[in-house]
């Protein structure tokens, strides 16, 4: 296991520098967004698992030959009394890391979905006071604001898409229906919990170049997935103008407003730029063959770090 570690630690490496600076800068995702995400999550889960495997391999590396040996040789040290002189204090070392960036993985998954199930619990309680049901749209609610506003609040059963006044009055009705299946792409697709994971990722690891370029990615991939739903019902200069007219409400909102506290309400001026940009001057997009290879190597990519560490007798 000991060169089974060092591998797991070069993957690592790789995946959490040059990989992401390499695909952020890319221009292609907007091209395939669904093989761009796919790829995105591969590389944070496969950066993640080689990131404890190598510790957890070479920490196991006097116990056993491949990793069920080694934690069968751990059971015996945890719970049969048998010597911990058999790890020495570098291999222990490595292994209480791994057991620890596990917990604090897990833990900070947790804790990102509580807060965020807490913020969101309060936006529903000041909508339920601040706005009302549509009349003749369902699970629709329209705040009492002038400024164009469009959102959706993920909640299950209870998901709902919030309106303005001031964006019901300024649109046009083909204007808002693609705002409408923009929104509701959003909540069907269940974006939210992408979002949730790459941003557990982030709070997680801050120093990993990783977890910031990818939820930065992730972010406008499902902008950019949204727009093309909407564009299957709309043509492209409705959503064009719609784009640009409810990127024009977040000036309007005071930085303490309800609107302007809700994470998942408005595009940064960055990802509107780039979803307006790529209406304006369209790239084909990608083959579909390439497409189906770059989902191919995210699988495939998941599956070196799985193997090495599952796979008895590869570089034992």
């Amino acid at each position: 296991m000991f060169w089974t570690s060092w591998l797991l630690a070069a993957l690592a490496v790789v995946l959490a520098w040059p990989v992401p600076v390499v695909l952020a800068r890319a221009a292609w995702p907007a091209r395939a967004p669904f093989a761009a995400m796919v790829l995105w999550q591969s590389i944070a889960l496969a950066g993640g698992l080689s990131m404890i495997g190598a510790m957890l391999c070479y920490g196991l590396v006097p116990l056993g030959d491949n990793l069920v040996q080694g934690l069968h040789g751990l059971a015996g040290i945890v719970f049969g009394g048998d010597s911990l002189d058999t790890l020495g204090l570098i291999h222990a070392f490595a292994l209480s890391a791994a057991a620890l960036l596990s917990a604090h993985l897990v833990f900070t998954l947790w804790l990102t979905y509580y807060r965020i199930a807490r913020q969101r619990r309060r936006h529903r309680d000041l909508l339920n006071l601040l706005s009302s049901p549509s009349d003749d749209r369902p699970d629709t609610l329209v705040l009492n604001h002038p400024a164009p506003v469009a959102y959706c609040l993920p909640g299950g059963a209870r998901s709902v898409t919030v309106l303005s006044d001031g964006l019901l009055e300024l649109l046009s009705p083909e204007e808002l229906r693609a705002v409408l299946l923009h929104e509701q792409t959003h909540l069907t697709q269940r974006h939210d919990l992408l979002l949730w994971a790459f941003a557990a990722w982030r709070s997680a690891l801050p120093w990993l170049p990783t977890s910031k370029l990818a939820q930065q990615a992730v972010s406008s991939l499902i902008e950019i997935l949204a727009d093309d739903v909407a564009l299957r019902s709309v043509d492209k200069p409705t959503l064009i103008t719609a784009i640009a007219l409810v990127a024009s409400g977040s000036d309007q909102l005071p930085a303490d407003s309800l609107v302007a506290g809700n994470a998942q309400k408005i595009d940064t001026p960055g990802t509107t730029s780039a979803r307006l940009g790529r209406l304006l001057t369209p790239a084909p997009p990608l083959p579909a063959r390439l497409q189906a290879l770059v989902i191919m190597g995210a699988l495939l990519l998941l599956a070196i770090p799985t193997a090495l560490l599952l796979v008895p007798g590869i570089l034992a």
